[in-house]
This record gives structure tokens, sequence and C-alpha cells, in this order.
């Protein structure tokens, strides 16, 4: 019989109504969408993770007040450099610095395709004495630009803090923990011995250096200042009928209205892209240490060493009530790959803005940039979280030892047969034979590690068997750990943190 000759079985129809299901699945907007917040697409970024002063900073209403600020502060240097602007023009605009109709902004973009000239407009129609006055001389980027930078400088401000509480708090774990021996692990193969304490070094010392890049990027951001169109600063040069040091003044007082110490000497329509450049990739480094972290805690929850916090009526799986899953860690991993991939945007972006510039950064920057500083933000908060509730079972951590240490101790083993007058290379084979012995127990019975008892049970070992039990203390391996904890906490890491010895503890809150 042929394909064509077959006919499909009813019990084979696979449609949706057969199964219960509606009929018209087409992708059609349900009724009351207007109404109903759940019946558009939110970003999760800021629906569900990250914090109220991180969602504002990046908010319409934190930008477009920003905008009206940077044409006051226009306004009021123009004023005192002798242009014709009057105190009642400089009021007006004082005191609309908030007041957004921003459905109306909408429909003004609407019209004029253009939303610096909505807002001109609608701030016009706030302060209506000021309106010839406000924009002059500026471009788009005078507010679009100097705004993003505040926003920018802003958004590190509230992240930095973070970061140095994530590193005190490991640190604080890292002191607790200094001496509590542990295994290492190389190749994810038990190595020689560390301490709990100085593995969360590693960790700390991965976040001290984003915290020094992040403060780096922060001290050296500069303002775009007033530029003007193409960053020559003609049109204030016109302004001022070609008086140079009145276009200097302007753009140093614009610059420390706004907060800054220095502006950029040269840009064209917009600052460098670059900057975004550096800050993307000083973001991401952020993202490079925590899913590091996270990714260690979650393997050792696998090995039930250390566990994130985990709350008394917290569900680990819908299907096995038994399971601690460590989510944060997990969340943390998930939102640090994200932000490992915006680097690319901001790279490429950069690299195709023609001459002084082009309109195609826009787009793609008002995704990227707030995307960036929200997962960051929501990464150094859920890390607090789970570096305020780790815990350790040195219980489980003992057992795992002791079922790798009788092969570790090998050397110690040894030196002292060869000091008890035996030969170094006979020993190396009869260690050899009983730890493969030992090894066969464990792999293939699934047995404990018996090779102690097997040195103890062998005539070869005999002149070391009263002292064998004595180089199975696991503190006699894990080399300068607890020093180096000490060491690295006093040079390195409180010095740091002084700066922020006043935002250190404030505890860390998670929505979900």
């Amino acid at each position: 019989m042929s394909n064509q000759d077959r006919e499909t079985p009813r019990s084979m129809v696979t449609n949706s109504t057969d199964w219960g299901g509606p009929a018209d699945t087409s992708p059609r907007p349900l009724g009351g969408v207007a109404s109903n917040p759940h019946a558009k697409y939110q970003s999760p970024l800021v629906s569900r993770y990250a914090s109220p002063e991180m969602s504002f900073n990046w908010s319409e209403l934190k930008k477009f007040t920003t905008w009206r600020r940077l044409w006051l502060y226009l306004a009021k240097a123009e004023k005192n450099l002798g242009l014709s602007i009057s105190e009642e023009q400089i009021g007006e605009m004082e005191a609309h610095l908030t007041d957004i109709d921003f459905e109306r902004a909408v429909v003004y973009e609407k019209q004029c395709r253009h939303d610096v000239m909505a807002h001109v407009r609608l701030f016009a129609e706030c302060a209506p004495a000021a309106a010839p006055i406000i924009h002059l001389g500026a471009t788009s980027c005078y507010v679009g630009d100097n705004a993003d930078l505040i926003i920018i400088r802003d958004a590190i401000d509230i992240v930095l803090p973070k970061v140095a509480r994530c590193i005190q708090r490991l640190a604080v774990f890292a002191a607790e923990h200094r001496a509590l021996p542990t295994l290492a692990f190389t190749h994810y193969q038990p190595a020689q011995l560390t301490t709990v304490g100085k593995r969360a070094c590693l960790w700390v010392s991965d976040l001290c250096r984003d915290l020094v890049a992040l403060q780096r990027f922060r001290d050296e951001l500069k303002f775009r200042g007033a530029k003007g169109t193409t960053g020559t600063q003609a049109s204030f040069l016109a302004l001022f009928e070609g008086n140079h040091d009145k276009v200097e003044i302007l753009d140093r007082v614009i610059t420390e209205l706004a907060g800054f110490k220095d502006s950029y000497i040269v840009c064209g329509q917009t600052y460098s892209r670059k900057i975004d450049c550096e800050l993307l990739q000083t973001l991401s480094g952020l993202g490079v240490s925590v899913h590091k972290t996270c990714t260690d805690i979650r393997l050792l929850a696998n090995q039930k060493e250390v566990e994130e916090p985990f709350e008394r009526d917290q569900i680990g799986s819908s299907a096995m009530p038994y399971k601690r899953n460590p989510m944060r860690s997990e969340r943390c991993c998930s939102l640090a790959r994200h932000l490992l991939t915006l680097p690319a945007d901001a790279t490429a972006t950069a690299s195709v803005q023609w001459f002084e510039r082009t309109l195609d950064d826009s787009a793609n920057r008002r995704i990227v940039l707030p995307e960036a500083f929200l997962t960051a933000d929501i990464l150094m908060a859920t890390l607090q979280n789970v570096t305020e509730g780790l815990v350790v079972y040195p219980a489980v951590i003992e057992r795992h030892i002791a079922a790798e240490l009788p092969f570790m101790i090998s050397e110690s083993i040894i030196m002292d047969m060869v000091k008890a007058g035996g030969s170094r290379q006979d020993c190396h084979e009869q260690l050899r034979v009983l730890s493969h012995q030992a090894g066969a127990v464990v792999k293939e019975e699934g047995g404990d590690n018996d090779l102690i008892q097997r040195i103890k049970q062998s005539a070869y070992f005999k002149p070391i068997h009263g002292t064998i039990d004595k180089v199975l203390d696991p503190r006699l391996y894990i080399g300068r750990s607890p020093q180096q904890v000490d060491k690295f906490l006093e040079v390195e890491v409180k010095p740091l943190l002084k700066p922020y010895s006043h935002v250190l503890k404030e505890i860390s809150e998670l929505q979900l």
C-alpha cells in the first residue's frame, strides 16, 4: 500500500479539540490587554529579580527628569555667561522638572519620530516662558549621552557597595574556616588538601579584582558636556560670538553641575562608544567571578560539604520532596552567562560608528546598558544572600578526606621508611601494589579505602607500624593555607573594603 492510500487512524489525529484544548490557537491578543499588566511581556530582570533602586535608575522617570535637569543646567550656565535668559524662564524650568506626561510624550514622538524633540515640546508646554531657550545651542546627544553617563555613574554607585558586601561576607567565611581541611581538586580529581577558608579566598580574590576594576572605571568616567552637533562646539561658539573662553566655561560649569570632575575634550556627536565596550567588559568580569564561585558552591552542594541557605518552606523539586537544590547559585550562573554575552553587543556597535556618529547604536544601547546593570545588580544581591547563609558540614568533609588521604600520604610513608633504613625504590613499589589493590576495592567492590589496613598488615612496613597513625592527621597536609588566609585578608581585603565600611551591614533580601 502506498503512503497516499494509507488513512490516518482517528486515534492519531492531534487536533487540539480532541484533547480537551482550545481549537483556536492563533496569537491574537485577548480582551482587556490594555488594563491587564500580565497581558504584556515584562523583562524578568525587573519583574522578578532586580532591586528597586536599580530598576528606578533605568526607568523612564529617571531618564526624562535627568533630561530636564540637563536643560536647566544649560540654561543657567548660558544665562550666567551673558545670554538673554530671564529668572522667570529659569524658575519655570525648575518648577517642572518631574511632572512629565508620558502618554503625551508618546503622542508627540509618533508625530515627529524624534524622542528628544518630543520632550522639548512637552517641557515647553509645562514652561511656556522658557520655550524659546530650552535646548538652546544643543544637539540631541547633549541630553541623550549626558543622561546616559549620569545614569551609568549612578548605576555603578549602586553596584559597588553590593560587590563590597559580597567580598566582606566571604572574607568572614574564609576567616572562620581558615584551618578546616578539605579536599582540593585539580581536573575535578582529588588533589593535595587545602582548607575551606583558603578556597573561599580564591572567590574573594576574583571579586576584589572586579571591585578595583569597577571603581577605576567609575573614577575615570567623564562627562560629554556641551560639545554641539559634531563635537566641535560650533553652535556654542556662535551663541557667544566667537568667545572661546565662554564656551570653555559653559562646558566646565555644566559638567560640574552634573557632578562630574571632567568632560571628554574630544568627541564626535556622541561620547566614544569604546567607553561602553570598557564598561561592559568590566561588568562581565563580575559575571565571570560569580559564575565560578557559584559553580563551585553547586559542586560542593552535590558532595553535601557546603550548602547555600535553604528556607524552611522552600521546595527543591515538585516530584522529589527530598531535594535541596542550590537554586540561588543556579540562578547566578544562569544570569552570569547572560551578562557574559553583552560585551559583544557593545564591541560590535563601537566598531561600526561611522565618522562622527551613526544612529544604529541607539536601539541596541537602550537594551544592552540597562540589562548589563540590572543583571550585575541581581547577581551581587543574590550572591550576597547566598554568602550570608552558607552552611558547612565538617563531618562530611572529614569522611571524604578519609577516603582519599591514604593515597595522598604515600610520600610521607616513603620518607618515614627511608628514615627507618628502607629503600626508597622498594618502598615505592610496595606502595604501588597495595594502592592498586585498595583502589580495586573502592572501584570494583564499592568498599572503603583500606590502604592503611593493608600497610599495617604488611611485614615490609613493620618498622613504621607504630607511627603510621600520626601521618593520618589532615592538618599535616594543608600547607600554609591558614597563614595565607590571614595575610590575604589583612593585607589585601581589609584595606580594599575600608571605603565601604559604612555600607557593609546591609542584609540582602531577595524577592524570589
